[in-house]
């Protein structure tokens, strides 16, 4: 069983850079490829950014060169730098966890509001 929280969502003004983070539980993280996914209201859940245990990233089109995930193992967590952002960018985001042998485990979710 792995457990996620995300935290560093709220309120954020066109332009601003917030960081999300996601803490995890489990003894073998370093194993884990990470996302973030994003789902905007009336709209499906969709893949921002994903980072494997080896440090490959792959980030959806419409964030690239905006958004930065990282991870440290040591302290199991994963990261989503978020730079410039836009109101269209307002969503639930969701930390990711999928496991070697791909079962996926979810975060409860942060909200990110893009307004002024």
């Amino acid at each position: 069983q792995v457990r996620l929280v995300e935290s560093g969502g709220g309120l954020v003004q066109p332009g601003g850079s917030p960081r999300l983070s996601c803490a995890a539980s489990g003894s073998i993280f370093s194993r884990y490829v990470m996302g973030w996914y994003r789902q905007a209201p009336a709209k499906q859940r969709e893949l921002v950014a994903a980072i494997t245990s080896g440090g490959s990233t792959n980030y959806a089109d419409s964030v690239k060169g905006r958004f930065t995930i990282s991870r440290d193992n040591g302290k199991k967590t994963v990261y989503l730098e978020m730079n410039s952002l836009k109101p269209e960018n307002t969503a639930v985001y969701y930390c990711n966890a999928r496991t070697m042998v791909e079962i996926d485990y979810w975060g409860q979710g942060t909200q990110v509001t893009v307004s002024s």
